[in-house]
């Protein structure tokens, strides 16, 4: 074998299980079985295990069987331990993959009489791994008591009582050194033997009727002298090996074994049963099979767990599902699956099926909790994507012109069933995932969505018809309180009455798609009446701050402009109380109607209450203004109390005070300059008896009448240009302004004679900047006069209301450049009559 010896050291791969002081080389097991491919065989492999005295050429046999290279003893260097521990080795050539086991001999010198701890533990051991057991034994020791191995099948029996379950072990007994007596009277009495041992063994209770059959299968064997006939023994071997193939299958030597741990957990079970041993523990066969399933099945599931999480078929799948939606995830993700799930049956498919499923079950479980956040996240992006399509499909529908709801109801139903059939493309076959949470969240977010859209288009509604009610009723109401009367409030209540029902016929068609139950659509409509009352009260309201400017429009309106609107002129036939007290009715009318709200056509004294106390001036014991409230007007409709109309008033008359004052003035100037044209009859007479020589000496001489005529015509020429007129009311400044333009006009007036004008059109209107330079002397003289008539007090007063009210002033000087037109005109007609006189 000498040439053989490398060749097999190679392939048995041999290792030292256990040494001698009992230390499991845990590490060379693993790398036995991995170099052996021993891990590879599931349970087509087959343990074969060797027991008996020390030096009894256990080595040697093991060797000639099974192509093994244990070591052997050396008969010429003396009989001594050869095998220390437990080795391992891959027999050669034997199929299914078999594992020899090269106990260390019993009964040895090295260990002594008393040191049989390691021999009954790895009998046990051996017991415990293996299928098939030889049992060494010398062929002349048979009949023996204590020479016939008979203390080691009796250790062998006993520590097989502590595994607590038939395992169905092959016994083998191996009769060394066969001699003439027959094997048909050598196994008779070997199987006697045994059988008296057994039935001699302490058993446990559980096993105390059991039959050695249970346990055991006895097969015996008889092999020539190794040294005597080597020939004979090396055949007789050969055959032996013979019944080592196929040892597994039916009918083989370890046919009926049972509770066979797979190779993959060989090495884990092997090292956990001499644990147990080594702790002197009794073995428990089936829980330590289970133990090694467990320990083996979630060793394999961590494996393909482990090597789901680094696939690159789902990091891609994982990465694409984080960027948006996968089209046919589920297929993809159920494969993977599968891939892993495949593995691990394969791989896991020779241990206990109860632990192998139960690992199962606990692997696709954490598989499916690893990939379930992808499954979340696609479920994610469908929701997302049927949310933004039903809005999209929404507003498409809405602008075609179909109903808001039946749009809603058709577009929920279409974005339903897009995530129905998103969700059958995402279904994972292994899962059990359930997506009714998240379409019940995508249903909501769609309900959400649809009552904002309505929320949005209702307030686009209501928006455009408020727009609608606010341009149709602000600027009419507005006019309405600027010319308030009797009839104001029912104008406006006309308005709005109006305007409002035809913005809530529009209204009424437009809400027909939506479907508004009655109580919303009640609800809308009151909404859109008391908008429409809002704005009134808005106005009203920014109306009743201004009160008082209008108030001063209205009273300036009417006294200064006559009922054709055409501006007074006090000549002085007018009647200034008439006139004024005419303003003030129709101002106080109109504080009356800005004073409260009156759109619920109830009625009210508040013009009767104003009217008797402001300009009756009814004395009466108790002020009926002396108050905070009207009697008759709920406080919210309350515009102006009736203290404030009382102050507003006080104000007002003090405001108005200077426009009568001014017409006054204006009358008494225009009587005062009437009555200066014409001389007292005392002047005439004297005039006439002083000047009668003069008289007489122009009726005498034709050329001084002619020349005092033509100075007369010259006189009133500048006398029409140079507004003479207003030495009557200011001579210092009529002079002054007479002094600057007499010139001038002088020259002017020579050269129209010079050019043979005829009077009547030198009496023509005046140059423009002649009568500008006239107008700003009226108004000159208008002011001072307006001046000297008031009082210190009054011109205070002026001062403030020019300063608050611009548009008071702006009416003043158009009362003002009216009074100076009339002026001028009735200049103009006596100029024409003088003429008229003197043709």
């Amino acid at each position: 074998m000498g040439g053989e010896e490398g060749d097999n050291e190679e392939e048995c791969c041999s290792t030292q299980l256990i040494d001698g002081d009992g230390e499991f080389n845990a590490t060379g097991l693993e790398n036995f079985m991995k170099t052996a491919k021993v891990s590879e065989c599931g349970l087509s492999y087959a343990v074969v295990a060797i027991m008996g005295p020390q030096s009894s050429g256990k080595s040697t046999l093991l060797n000639y069987l099974f192509r093994t290279n244990f070591k052997e003893m050396d008969a010429f260097k003396g009989r001594s331990q050869t095998t220390k521990g437990i080795w391992i080795a891959k027999c050669v050539g034997i199929e299914p993959c078999t594992i020899a086991m090269d106990l260390e001999g019993t009964d040895g010198r090295e260990r002594g009489e008393d040191d049989t701890a390691f021999e009954k533990q790895s009998a046990l051991f051996a017991l415990a791994i293996s299928d098939i057991v030889l049992i060494n034994m010398w062929c002349h020791d048979i009949g023996r008591e204590q020479a016939a191995n008979k203390p080691l099948l009796k250790t062998v029996f006993q520590v097989m009582m502590r595994l607590f379950s038939p395992r169905k072990t092959t016994l083998l007994l191996v009769i060394r050194d066969k001699t003439k007596t027959p094997m048909e009277h050598l196994e008779p009495v070997l199987r006697e033997d045994i059988q008296k041992i057994w039935d001699g063994v302490p058993k446990p209770e559980a096993h105390k009727d059991t039959l050695l059959s249970e346990f055991f299968n006895l097969e015996v064997t008889a092999l020539s002298s190794y040294e005597e006939k080597e020939e004979q023994f090396k055949e007789q071997v050969e055959q032996l090996r013979k019944r080592f193939i196929h040892s597994i299958a039916p009918g083989g030597l370890a046919g009926d074994r049972r509770g066979v741990v797979p190779a993959s957990g060989f090495s884990f079970s092997a090292q956990q049963i001499w644990k147990v041993i080594r702790d002197n523990k009794d073995l428990d066969l089936p829980a330590h099979k289970v133990m090694v399933a467990t320990f083996r099945c979630e060793e394999i599931a961590n494996e393909n767990l482990s090597h789901l999480t680094s696939d690159e078929g789902w990091l891609g799948l994982d990465e694409a599902v984080q960027a948006g939606i996968v089209s046919g995830f589920g297929k993809k993700l159920s494969s993977i699956l599968d891939t892993y799930l495949s593995q691990y049956d394969s791989e896991a498919i020779y241990f206990d099926e109860s632990v192998r499923n139960s690992k199962r079950q606990d692997m696709e479980s954490k598989a499916l909790h690893f990939v379930h956040p992808a499954y979340l996240t696609l479920l994610g992006h469908l929701r997302a994507k049927c949310v933004d399509n039903f809005g999209k499909a929404l507003e498409q529908s809405l602008k075609r012109g179909e109903g808001f709801a039946a749009s809603v109801r058709s577009c929920v139903e279409s974005s339903m069933l897009e995530f129905d059939q998103g969700c059958a493309d995402a279904y994972v076959k292994q899962a059990d995932w359930d997506a009714s949470k998240v379409s019940v969240k995508l249903r909501r977010d769609i309900e959400e969505q649809a009552v904002s859209v309505r929320s949005a288009k209702f307030s686009e509604l209501i928006t455009s018809y408020e727009n609608q009610l606010t341009k149709a009723l602000a600027e009419p109401v507005e006019y309405l309180f600027e010319s308030a009367g009797g009839d104001t409030w029912a104008l406006i209540r006309n308005l709005v009455q109006r305007e409002t029902g035809i913005a809530l016929s529009k209204l009424t068609t437009a809400l027909n798609g939506f479907e508004l139950d009655q109580e919303t659509f009640d609800k809308m409509v009151q909404n859109l009446r008391d908008f429409a009352n809002n704005v009134v009260e808005k106005k009203a309201r920014e109306e009743a701050g201004k009160v008082l400017i209008h108030m001063k429009d209205r009273f300036s309106n009417l006294f200064s402009h006559d009922k054709d609107s055409i501006p007074r002129v006090w000549t002085g036939k007018e009647n200034i109380r008439k006139i004024t007290m005419n303003a003030l009715t129709a101002s106080l009318k109109l504080l009356s109607v800005i004073s409260a709200i009156r759109l619920d056509e109830k009625p009210d004294r508040i013009e009767n209450l104003l009217y008797s106390s402001l300009i009756d001036g009814k004395v009466t014991p108790v002020d009926p203004l002396a108050t905070s409230s009207w009697d008759e007007i709920p406080e919210k409709d309350t515009l102006l109390t009736p203290v404030q109309c009382k102050s507003l008033w006080r104000q007002f008359k003090t405001e108005t005070e200077y426009i009568v004052a001014q017409a006054v003035s204006a009358q008494e100037a225009h009587r005062r300059s009437s009555n200066n044209w014409i001389p007292p009859p005392w002047a005439i007479l004297a005039m006439l008896i002083l000047g009668f020589n003069e008289i007489m000496l122009l009726l005498k001489n034709p050329l001084y009448l002619l020349l005092s005529f033509v100075v007369y015509l010259v006189g009133k020429a500048l006398w029409l240009q140079l507004d003479i007129g207003e030495f009557i009311n200011n001579p210092v400044s009529a002079l002054l302004s007479v002094a600057s333009r007499s010139i001038p006009s002088m020259m002017e007036t020579m050269q129209r004679f010079s050019a043979g004008e005829e009077v009547h059109q030198q009496m023509g209107p005046p140059a423009p900047s002649s009568s500008l330079l006239g107008s700003q002397s009226f108004n000159s003289q208008q002011s001072n006069s307006m001046t000297n008539a008031l009082p210190a007090e009054s011109s205070t007063l002026t001062e403030r209301s020019e300063s608050s009210n611009k548009r008071s002033k702006s009416t003043l000087s158009s009362s003002a450049s009216s009074i100076e037109s009339s002026s001028s005109t009735v200049t103009q007609r006596q100029a024409a009559n003088v003429e008229a006189d003197h043709m």
